[in-house]
């Protein structure tokens, strides 16, 4: 049986990393996820992606800005 596909733009936990993305795409069955805040893309397993809690995306989207802000500091 194939697991479902979530929609595009659904954000998403990638169980294997424990990282959150958006869903930019699907291919070869696999869904292709990207960080919330741009970045480099990555595949993963659809069995492998769930859907994301209010609470868990809101964290992903200040460790995002956490991780900018302090590359800015750098450069």
């Amino acid at each position: 049986m194939r697991e479902p596909r979530p929609p595009i733009g659904e954000p998403v936990r990638d169980e294997a990393t424990g990282r959150v993305g958006e869903v930019m795409g699907h291919q070869g069955g696999y869904v292709q996820l990207r960080p919330l805040l741009g970045g480099r893309e990555w595949d993963v397993r659809p069995d492998r992606v769930r859907p994301v809690t209010a609470t868990e995306l809101l964290s992903a989207r200040v460790a995002e800005l956490n991780s900018l802000t302090r590359k800015a500091r750098t450069t």
